[in-house]
């Protein structure tokens, strides 16, 4: 009975040494595969524009139809309206800001790379940074565009591109008399040759001699 014993205990250590064996193949095999599925299946997510406004003293400008003020985060697809003598700005993260004067109404839309401003009404300047495609559009007279591969500006003023300032004009001549030019010289010559003759002619004239 122990020579039968024997072999048959042999036989059961063998089988279950081949058995583990099996489940550490199976799981070192596993182990890699279930841990690359996992990272194809959670792509990381990119991270979200914030933009934040910053309104002139601080005073309320309306922000979809509701008050708003310094601080407050403004969304894509914001429509913002500054109300007479008070301008605002957004600072739309690493994309750029955005300048809005008074009485000025505007649609705001951005995403990862690109800024868009509708202007129905009043002036902005967008101010983007490079690799950023900024677009200002206005209901009456077309749009202009930045060049994502600089740091760049567009601007417009109730549809049309903001005029640079006009020179100050030169401060007019006071002209003796309110004569012209020429003929201020020419009576100010006239007036310094009478003067001479008098006095040559006062020195050449004797004075009258007493009887």
């Amino acid at each position: 009975m122990r020579f039968r014993s024997k072999p048959l205990s042999t036989i059961i250590s063998l089988l279950l040494v081949f058995a583990l064996t099996q489940v550490c193949i199976a799981v070192s095999l596993a182990g890699p595969e279930s841990s690359t599925t996992g990272h194809e299946s959670s792509p990381v997510p990119l991270r979200p524009t914030i933009a934040a406004l910053a309104t002139q003293g601080n005073k309320p400008i309306s922000v979809n139809g509701e008050p708003a003020i310094s601080g407050t985060t403004i969304v894509s697809g914001a429509s913002i309206e500054t109300p007479n003598g008070v301008g605002a700005s957004v600072s739309i993260g690493s994309l750029g800001f955005l300048t809005i004067q008074p009485n000025t109404k505007l649609t705001l839309e951005f995403q990862p790379g690109g800024v868009k401003v509708t202007v129905p009404e009043g002036c902005v300047t967008l101010h983007t940074r490079a690799g950023t495609t900024g677009e200002v559009e206005s209901i009456k007279s077309g749009s202009g565009k930045t060049d994502p591969a600089k740091d760049d500006v567009v601007a417009s003023c109730s549809g049309s591109p903001i005029p640079e300032p006009a020179p100050a004009p030169a401060p007019a001549r006071k002209d003796f008399f309110g004569l012209g030019t020429a003929a201020t010289i020419a009576l100010a010559g006239g007036i310094e040759t009478a003067v001479i003759l008098l006095i040559v002619l006062h020195d050449n004239n004797p004075s009258p001699s007493s009887p």
